[in-house]
């Protein structure tokens, strides 16, 4: 007896067995890994699965648009206009919009929502503090003009264009206040039970969680347009052959990171179809430059050897059977000045000089975390390969996705391969975390590999506020000339996202800036 989730036992527990394999015709099976799963609140979640599943969960004043990504689109907001000043903006609410609670969206609720942001402090609350906001400064920043309107200020010097990009990101997505508040538990905003519930606006909400099992979506009766399907089901399948089995004997619709070689098994199969989608995923390599238990980590000389210790074209050809492109900038490709040239390629007689003139002594040792799923695994065996025949040994230490997520934060680790995803659609989102670090500022990933960098942190800001397109976009490229020559980042390659779908499912369509599907344009023929 092959094992899925009912119906019913979706709706009550999550899990259960069902005797045949056929998913309901209103539910929708996603077989997924979910062990990377840390909080769905949006004010803390920061990991692929859960922020992506925000999307169909909560609604912010702006979204970028489904079908040309480099626009905005109104969602809670049915318009906005400059505000009081030269940084700020007037935003009018929709009148129909209501929370799954049925509790009617307000600008209280935006005033809340952004500043429990900021003052609970998370993860991904540096996103927030490109407006200049703080705990201490917040409340002045916020202000609501009856139920309808509200004003939003900022003292960062970003133009209104990028202050409404950073309103597209799942951070700055509006929560119940009322019903956050009837859960809060000493002075936490409702971040305790937030982390395993919903309190959102868009097409469902959060039926039922069970860690590394099953999320459970239902439809929000107040949604506005209403879903095609009742409910969506992500089950936790840590296998990425087990998933494909699933998908491919019809126990699940949906299949995500089944790895290159279970897509490539899809190919001819009956009933099944293999969807491609841009992605903003960029995959690297880091070192930790602070760890002391291996100094060499922070020798620039380790940077630029390993730079020519990759064997790119063979990881994204042969390894990956070109489901990955080679790319090596910050950037991803797509984005408004993204840099496309590749300056690096495998060569091992480069890379053993420059480890000699460095003073990297033959022998050098050094582990690299990855995640124990599909692409990491394969890649991080090419990079040992290779990297060994330099005589720098690498220790692969396999982890799941949420402890992986931990020790990067914790700065517990020496060396990492891992994606960067973009969170909203504009080339401040990597720049502000791959070349920003300033004393006292946010955790970006340049402070977790212990990188300071004053200089490239003030042009960084320089290209932030800068408001001429031409002029903005040649700042980007500047930033991602020297990062690329320089750094203790390897930048390595661009995802593209594959889905592996059932032949009946129709209207999958997903966003270069999430790892989830549009679950409301999903249905079933």
């Amino acid at each position: 007896m092959r094992k899925i989730l009912t119906l019913t036992a979706a709706v009550t527990l999550g899990l259960a067995q069902l005797a045949h394999a056929a998913t309901p015709a209103d539910t929708l099976v996603v077989a997924i890994p979910l062990d990377g799963i840390i909080s769905f609140d949006p004010a803390e979640s920061f990991e692929t699965v859960s922020t992506s599943s925000l999307i169909n969960v909560y609604q912010g004043l702006v979204a970028t648009d489904r079908t040309d990504q480099r626009r905005l689109d109104p969602a809670l907001a049915s318009a906005w206009q400059p505000g009081a000043t030269d940084r700020s903006l007037l935003f009018t609410l929709r009148p129909d919009a209501r929370f799954a609670s049925g509790n009617p969206v307000t600008a209280q609720d935006v005033v809340y929502s952004l500043s429990r942001g900021v003052k609970l402090n998370k993860t991904p609350a540096f996103i927030l503090g490109e407006f200049g906001w703080t705990p201490e400064n917040i409340d002045g920043q916020l202000i609501a003009q009856g139920d309808h309107q509200v004003e939003i200020r900022w003292t960062s010097a970003i133009g209104r264009d990028l202050a409404l990009r950073l309103l597209s990101a799942p951070v700055a997505s509006v929560v119940d206040s009322r019903l956050a508040q009837q859960h809060a538990s000493n002075g936490d905003f409702g971040n305790g039970w937030l982390r395993n519930h919903s309190a959102g606006s868009a097409a469902y909400a959060i039926r039922n969680f069970v860690p590394q099992q099953a999320l459970v979506l239902e439809e929000n009766p107040h949604a506005v347009p209403l879903p095609k399907l009742k409910r969506v089901i992500l089950k936790g399948v840590s296998d990425p052959g087990s998933r494909r089995l699933l998908l491919q004997q019809g126990d699940a619709d949906v299949a995500y990171e089944l790895g290159a070689d279970q897509f490539d098994a899809l190919k001819n199969v009956s009933g099944v179809k293999v969807a491609s989608f841009p992605s903003s995923l960029i995959y690297y390599l880091g070192f930790n430059t602070q760890n002391k238990q291996q100094t060499a980590l922070g020798n620039p000389a380790l940077w630029q050897a390993a730079r020519w210790l990759v064997d790119y074209d063979g990881i994204s050809k042969d390894l990956l059977k070109g489901q990955f492109q080679v790319h090596q900038t910050f950037l991803p490709d797509g984005f408004d000045g993204a840099l496309t040239r590749q300056p690096f390629h495998y060569d091992l007689n480069k890379a053993k000089t420059i480890l000699q003139q460095g003073g990297i002594r033959p022998g050098t040792r050094f582990s690299l975390t990855i995640v124990n799923q599909p692409p990491y695994t394969d890649v991080a065996q090419a990079l040992q390969a290779s990297f060994a025949k330099a005589d720098i040994h690498i220790d692969i230490q396999p982890v799941a996705e949420a402890e992986l997520w931990a020790k990067m934060r914790g700065r517990d680790f020496q060396s990492i391969f891992i994606y960067w995803g973009a969170d909203y659609v504009d080339p401040n989102t990597n720049a502000s975390t791959f070349a920003y670090n300033v004393p006292n500022g946010p955790k970006t990933l340049a402070w977790r590999l212990g990188w300071t960098i004053p200089k490239l942190s003030e042009q960084t800001r320089a290209a932030a506020a800068e408001s001429n397109v031409k002029t903005r976009n040649a700042l980007y490229q500047q930033l991602q000339t020297e990062i690329q020559q320089n750094s203790p980042y390897v930048v390595t390659l661009q995802g593209q996202k594959l889905v592996g779908l059932r032949s009946n499912i129709q209207g999958a369509q997903q966003g270069i800036g999430t790892s989830m599907l549009y679950y409301d344009r999903v249905s079933k023929n």
